[in-house]
């Protein structure tokens, strides 16, 4: 028996600190069931909302298949996926590493069975658990009353940005996590904690959310904040937000590493087919070809090239891509964790 709409918004509400939206196109309106109530639920992070919107209502015109999007941060998407398997609610999880290789460690995850030939073997677990969706890269953004074309990491320790400044929680959120990652592969482990020890007399606190912080910093409660390329371009040509992005220097080198968005089919998914159907048409060419421009993410497919110019194109000019190998970072995080929040005493 399916469960019905009031259900599946009173499970809704009681992932608390989730939104759930769903987008449907049969009848222009939303609603988490389409007319004979085939519905996929896909957890996701937070950011590309705009393009999912876009996608789901293509998806469900073509098919009758309805979407429930329910977004969180990176980590709270795992962890509610881990907390429901005695009675599974998603069906698809996109989050970003370390997070993916997480839910796969933890058995939260399962073969999807798609065709991911046109992805690169980096780009995807080679057992079929999870597979690149779009790429996107660590940045940091700021109020138009800052000139951080030159920022360094060393101009964020600077007493003006006292409760000015706010990064997302490593471990909570992905480009939190990777914001750790990015000063460990700069400074090495014991330099990345000094360095984050320091910061902490500048930063408000802790976010498990980073695209939240983005309101914060285009009203001005912030003036410094951690985001992503993708989110961040996207939410200033979809909702007019004014912060600029940057990438803090060191040693006069701009540095990023990436936070691509990584989908898998959740074990026990309660409308598996429909959820593997979904899949295929996300990482289909005509859909990732829409990512450069309604989302200014990047296709991880070799066949679909990304925009020459433009969105991420112009963000990243002169800033070096880091490589991480996100095994090894998930295999050491909670140590690294550990030692952050000591550090940090938060």
């Amino acid at each position: 028996m399916r469960t019905s709409l009031t259900a599946r918004r009173r499970v809704a509400l009681l992932l608390a600190g989730v939104t759930a939206v769903a987008f449907t196109a049969a009848c222009g309106g939303t609603g988490t069931e389409s007319a004979d109530g085939r519905t996929v639920t896909v957890y996701s992070a937070d950011g590309v909302g705009g393009w999912y919107k876009n996608r789901f209502a293509e998806f469900t015109a073509q098919t009758g298949i309805a979407v429930n999007l329910v977004e969180a941060g990176s980590g709270e998407v795992v962890n509610r996926v881990d907390k429901e398997q005695s009675n599974p609610q998603a069906d698809v999880v996109v989050t970003l590493p370390p997070f993916i290789q997480k839910a796969e460690q933890a058995g939260l995850l399962q073969p999807s069975g798609i065709d991911t030939a046109a992805v690169p073997a980096a780009d995807k677990d080679p057992d079929g658990h999870y597979v690149t969706l779009a790429n996107n890269y660590l940045c940091f953004i700021a109020n138009p009353a800052v000139d951080s074309r030159a920022l360094t990491w060393d101009d964020l320790l600077k007493p003006e940005y006292k409760g000015k400044l706010q990064y997302s929680t490593p471990g909570q959120a992905g480009d939190g996590t990777a914001v750790l990652v990015l000063l460990q592969q700069l400074r090495g482990k014991q330099g990345a904690l000094d360095y984050l020890a320091a910061l902490q007399a500048n930063n408000v606190g802790p976010s498990s959310s980073t695209g939240k912080l983005q309101a914060k910093v285009d009203k001005g409660e912030l003036l410094i904040a951690n985001g992503d390329v993708q989110m961040n371009l996207t939410t200033v040509q979809e909702k007019g937000s004014k912060f600029d992005v940057f990438f803090p220097a060191a040693d006069g080198k701009r540095s990023t590493v990436p936070v691509p968005y990584v989908m898998g089919l959740a074990k026990g998914a309660p409308h598996q087919a429909d959820a593997t159907e979904l899949m295929r048409f996300l990482l289909a060419p005509e859909a990732q070809s829409k990512l450069g421009p309604e989302a200014f993410a990047v296709s991880p497919r070799t066949d679909v090239a990304a925009p020459a110019e433009g969105g991420p194109a112009a963000a990243l000019r002169g800033v070096e891509v880091v490589a991480v190998d996100w095994d090894k970072v998930l295999a050491e995080l909670d140590a690294d964790l550990a030692a952050y929040q000591k550090a940090t005493g938060s």
